[in-house]
């Protein structure tokens, strides 16, 4: 009977590549009087939005983009980077968006690894852009994303709606088709690109649909950094539910207050530092929020204490954890019901684990690396977090060996420490990659070492995290000097911050000898037992 079954091969009719821009057209049509963006005294409905969408992916067409062409895009959140999560991959195009923070030189090479064929930049980036462009071998065009009512300085978005529509519904030839390329910092420090396909993004997209019991019509603020696994999915599952995206005047305490009570905000994602200033903001409300803000968090393991004072405002946490490289949130620390008799420390403290796999995730597991067995569920025993399902990348861009390292015997291996409670709920112990994470961004220590190798005074260093009373982590140099050299903290931090960002210069160096083997490789175990013994 078998081969009766195996005789019906999918057609055109049933069978459609997966991808998130399927969901423009549905909103687009069916909920196209509502709002879908705000920002400022800007105000548009998805009518309006996804006719702009699709002039921009025929302004893209114009430009030459088609499939597979990289399009990189450096601006804050902004309703155009919205727009663009939908416009590049409709014309067939990769979006990759870049971190405003990053600094020239890293640019540059992302330009030239992605095959960069066209720029697009906030008015803020141009500088930027064009300081990388110096450096960089590639020379793509570069169009500007201008404030409302000002003149740019040369190609702009505006004329890209100037186009004529894109003809098509968009949708790839194949949903494992490249989507989009995102930048994350591995120990090797030179950043890797992490490809996207359309089927993981629009499962990704429906898959927190699910996980966060999303309301018929939610009202989302826009925190999480787009150029963050494009915002974790959620400007494409906003396109799901026709929701609102609300673009606040910044991220300060007191602006996101003014969001949330202006606008009636449902949702909102923020790494833990987010949480923590607006625990600790003076604008904050002398009332819980009712009903309770629902709020995603991830970058960090949270402080249970923040967890706590966060629940205090009426904020309802749902602690997430993932990579770049699984699409942003593949694990959740779903609520129990028996954690309601729990007092609030404790209750903080479970939801400050990594919990359970997502519904579009296939497993998220701790396995002894050596063996690939499961490690037992005592909360004890430590092993790696290995993620399997259709929300992982294709693969690191131009990097087969990097590729292959990290998925291996069916697994994708995350790097990080882990165990598993006796509920089934993992929780981060260590990472096993020497990657701080400052405020939520990724920094690499070998990058920081490199800076620091260039400095005329220094014989040799190490960086390492330490923790930070507002970001977190932050990088902590240690640095042995040259015979007779003199520089000293403030020199140091100061050359660093001429050639890194401002979230990769180390806040704290420590002048001491650093402990190496025999080898001469450096040993950082003995460095962060000194900084315990510092404190």
């Amino acid at each position: 009977m078998q081969q009766h079954f195996d005789a019906m091969p999918p057609g055109t009719a049933n069978h459609v590549p997966l991808s998130p821009v399927s969901f423009l057209t549905r909103a687009a049509t069916v909920h196209g009087d509502r709002l879908a963006v705000i920002q400022g005294e800007t105000r548009r409905t998805w009518a309006e939005v996804g006719d702009r969408i699709r002039r921009v992916a025929g302004g893209l067409a114009a430009q030459g983009i088609g499939q597979g062409d990289t399009v990189t895009v450096i601006a804050p959140n902004c309703p155009e980077l919205f727009e663009l999560h939908f416009a590049v991959p409709m014309a067939g195009g990769v979006l990759s968006a870049l971190n405003t923070r990053l600094e020239a030189e890293t640019i540059a090479y992302i330009i030239d690894h992605s095959d960069s064929a066209l720029v697009i930049a906030g008015t803020g980036q141009l500088s930027l852009i064009q300081a990388a462009l110096d450096l960089a071998a590639r020379s793509p065009k570069v169009i500007e994303v201008s404030l409302p009512d000002a003149k740019p300085q040369g190609p702009s978005y505006a004329d890209l709606l100037e186009s004529a529509p894109f003809c098509g519904d968009g949708l790839p030839v194949d949903e494992w088709q490249a989507l989009a390329l995102n930048y994350t910092s591995g120990t090797s420090g030179r950043p890797k690109g992490v490809v996207y396909h359309h089927r993981g993004a629009y499962l990704m997209a429906l898959g927190t649909v699910a996980a966060w019991s999303m309301p018929e019509v939610p009202v989302y603020m826009s925190v999480v950094p787009m150029f963050h696994c494009n915002g974790w999915g959620h400007s494409w599952m906003m396109a799901v539910l026709g929701g609102t995206m609300v673009f606040p005047d910044s991220t300060a305490p007191e602006d996101l207050f003014a969001a949330i009570r202006v606008h009636g905000v449902t949702h909102f994602g923020a790494a833990p530092i987010v949480l923590q200033m607006l625990a600790e903001s003076p604008a904050a409300p002398t009332q819980p929020l009712s009903p309770p803000l629902k709020v995603m968090t991830a970058g960090a393991p949270p402080p249970p204490a923040i967890l706590e004072r966060m629940a205090a405002l009426g904020m309802d946490i749902m602690h997430v954890y993932g990579l770049t490289e699984s699409y942003g949130h593949i694990s959740q620390c779903l609520p129990r019901d028996a954690w309601d008799v729990l007092d609030p420390a404790t209750q903080a403290a479970h939801r400050a684990r990594q919990g359970v796999s997502l519904p579009m995730v296939q497993a998220v597991t701790v396995l002894d690396r050596d063996t690939g067995e499961p490690v037992p569920w005592d909360g004890e025993t430590q092993g790696e977090i290995a993620i399997r399902g259709n929300t992982l990348m294709k693969g690191y861009y131009k990097d087969p060996d990097a590729t292959a390292q990290v998925m291996q015997d069916g697994w994708f291996w995350s790097g990080d420490g882990a165990v598993v409670h006796p509920d089934g709920y993992i929780q981060i112990r260590d990472r096993l990659k020497d990657v701080i994470i400052s405020g939520g961004e990724n920094v690499s220590s070998v990058e920081v070492e490199a800076v620091l190798y260039r400095h005329p005074d220094v014989q040799t260093a190490a960086v390492i995290a330490r923790p930070h009373p507002k970001w977190g982590e932050a990088p902590c140099a240690f640095v042995e000097l040259r015979p007779g050299a003199e520089a000293d903290e403030e020199a140091i931090i100061a050359f660093c911050r001429q050639h890194l960002a401002g979230f990769k210069t180390p806040k704290s160096v420590i002048f001491d000898q650093i402990p190496k083997t025999a080898t001469g490789k450096v040993q950082k175990f003995e460095l962060r037992n000194r900084l315990m013994q510092k404190g």
